[in-house]
């Protein structure tokens, strides 16, 4: 199945997956360009966007559970957020604590808080809608994700 073919099945998982990808660019990319701020407040969420970038990696590309080396505790948490309403929470957790960075100033943290609330929504309506959650085979699923999960 190709890329096009993917998002032509209307399964609202393969959208949250992609957009989850981007949240993850757009965050390292806001989280760097904004802990030049020298407001201690926001150096902190830039912090949490980091760490969120390399969370969404791994919860989104199943295969690097299996080639990086992590922890026991690190799989098992990451294995925890595989059905559609878990990602939805996970996402929903993350993109509240980007939105609270506006209590500190006005900053391009926004931005991935708004990508953040596009996949967490994208998650939330393939679970209303009973879609079973499907990997993009581009990222690593159908078949290597089964082996993980």
């Amino acid at each position: 199945m190709t890329l096009k073919e993917e998002f032509q099945t209307r399964n609202f998982s393969i959208y949250g997956q992609w957009l989850g990808i981007l949240s993850m660019i757009i965050c390292l990319a806001t989280g760097i360009s904004t802990i030049f701020t020298f407001n201690i407040g926001l150096i902190i969420f830039c912090a949490f966007a980091i760490a969120f970038s390399f969370l969404i990696l791994f919860i989104e590309v199943p295969l690097l559970l299996r080639i990086c080396p992590t922890s026991g505790k690190f799989d098992e948490f990451v294995r925890k957020i595989s059905t559609n309403y878990m990602r939805a929470a996970a996402y929903a957790i993350m993109c509240a604590v980007m939105f609270v960075s506006i209590a500190f100033g006005r900053s391009a943290l926004i931005a991935a808080g708004v990508f953040l609330t596009l996949t967490a929504i994208c998650y939330l309506l393939a679970g209303i809608k009973g879609q079973a959650f499907v990997g993009s085979k581009t990222l690593g699923g159908q078949g290597v994700a089964q082996m993980i999960v």
